[in-house]
């Protein structure tokens, strides 16, 4: 995996954290999957130009990668998954090539519960996803059952609409997230939802 900031002519810099600046543009290449994440104060038409400037640096590669383009506050699938590490950043010499895809430890949290300890977050979310992963759900379920808890958890008031919830499912779909990453995602989101609730 490697880091970049891009600036404001589309320029590229090597970097070893990810700042996520409101003001800032960075392209993370996963190898497989670029991520381009733009900061929500980026104006448009610098947008433009960087989205153009991946999609050229992208038309060179053999085969090309699976371009996503995130925004601040709207991110979504397998990149919700690598934030916290792009945060902490890489070291220079890491030759980490891809990340570990997400396993579900649904065994150790179950000896750990039989051993009468109580069971912190990353516990209640693993067992919230082995129990969706059970249901044999669709990829295709999961990615918009994920979109619906996203697209409600930003909205202030009321719920997403159909259309709203399908083509955040396509993107969500369009991403690398593997079946057991979706279950992970969508059990963090409602327990970040029930969590709100009982605030309220």
């Amino acid at each position: 995996m490697k880091l970049y900031s891009m600036g404001v002519r589309g320029g590229l810099k090597k970097i070893n954290k990810v700042g996520f600046d409101e003001n800032r543009v960075y392209l993370i290449d996963d190898y497989k999957t670029i991520y381009l994440w733009i900061g929500q104060k980026i104006p448009e038409k610098r947008k433009d130009l960087c989205i153009n400037k991946v999609n050229s640096l992208n038309e060179k590669r053999d085969p090309p990668a699976n371009i996503q383009i995130i925004t601040q506050n709207k991110e979504y699938g397998s990149f919700m998954a690598i934030m916290d590490v792009l945060k902490k950043g890489i070291k220079p010499d890491d030759s980490v090539e891809r990340r570990a895809e997400l396993k579900i430890k649904y065994k150790n949290t179950v000896e750990l519960i039989e051993a009468g300890i109580d069971v912190d977050l990353e516990g209640e979310i693993t067992i919230e996803a082995h129990k969706l992963s059970q249901e044999k759900k669709s990829y295709e379920d999961l990615c918009r059952l994920l979109a619906e808890i996203q697209l409600n958890l930003l909205k202030e008031r009321g719920k997403a609409t159909k259309k709203e919830i399908e083509k955040k499912a396509e993107e969500i779909h369009d991403s690398s997230s593997t079946y057991e990453e979706l279950c992970w995602l969508i059990a963090v989101l409602k327990l970040l939802a029930k969590k709100r609730s009982l605030k309220k």
